[in-house]
């Protein structure tokens, strides 16, 4: 049975001492003068938002804002395409799906997103695929591509069926390799820096077996992080940033559309256990 000391914890505060308020670097807020709480102006690292408006791009102030200063003229250019590449996964993604069922289902559009994106954030062709591929590609820089294939090669072997992601963000898509990502990554290499990560990625991937493996999203993106000197935590909410447009451009396509809308299983493979259960009591 319990007792009052177990019911009714007492609570203790910790030796820490706690900040008095929170402070930040990456945003400052000039306050009116007539009230302290409303803002007057903003800057961001030290810039201010109404100039960086007229003067630079959206990539640009989300370069600015992760990192601290504004890119060079390379590496906008470089977020840019990523950014404009990878803005929707596709109708088969399972996030996009996840979008379009809850539509479908007549759930609120402000949920649509934030649904999809929870499925994007998972380990397949999602933000934690990412977040493990940009790892791989640090670990493994200072090792030749050729080598880094040879051994996964020999040491992984596939798991069952299905796709085999030789590597976080390598491998094969639907059995092949996935062609519009290994166009995007060639358009994307020409902004890249010398020897850097995206270049490493790129010379992996062509020690792959050809027409088999490849580039695959959550890896093309986690090389261009890297390349741009982003850190493994940014990565994953970058990617999903990225994504966010055509996650809930789909949702909102079917949130007008009727249930009757996307694939449903047929009869003859909807199978239901019909064996009752016994009563209780």
């Amino acid at each position: 049975m319990a007792t009052e000391k177990t019911r009714n914890p007492q609570t203790r505060l910790r030796g820490e001492r706690f900040a008095d308020k929170i402070t930040t670097r990456l945003w400052q807020e000039i306050p009116s003068p007539g009230n302290p709480y409303i803002a007057r102006s903003s800057r961001c690292h030290g810039y201010q938002l109404s100039e960086l408006i007229e003067k630079r791009s959206y990539a640009d102030v989300v370069f600015l804002l992760f990192k601290g200063e504004l890119p060079t003229a390379k590496q906008s250019r470089l977020l840019e395409s990523l950014m404009i590449g990878l803005i929707n996964p596709g109708p088969r993604h399972p996030a996009t799906r996840s979008a379009i069922s809850a539509a479908v289902s007549k759930t609120h559009p402000e949920h649509l997103l934030p649904i999809a994106l929870s499925v994007l954030s998972g380990a397949h062709l999602g933000a934690a695929e990412v977040s493990q591929a940009m790892r791989f590609i640090s670990k493994n820089m200072g090792v030749p591509p050729g080598d880094a294939a040879k051994r996964l090669l020999r040491t992984e072997e596939k798991a069952g069926q299905g796709d085999w992601h030789i590597a976080p963000g390598f491998g094969s898509r639907f059995g092949g390799e996935d062609l519009l990502t290994a166009d995007l990554a060639e358009a994307l290499c020409r902004h890249a820096d010398e020897e850097g990560p995206l270049l490493w990625a790129r010379a992996f991937v062509e020690c792959l077996p050809p027409c088999s493996m490849g580039w695959l999203p959550t890896g093309l993106a986690a090389a261009v992080f890297c390349d741009l000197g982003f850190s493994h935590r940014s990565g994953p909410g970058l990617f999903q940033l990225i994504s966010a447009p055509g996650l809930l451009a789909h949702g909102l396509e079917f949130a007008n559309k009727p249930i009757t809308s996307v694939p449903f299983i047929d009869n003859d493979h909807y199978v239901m256990n019909m064996k009752r259960r016994p009563r209780s009591g």
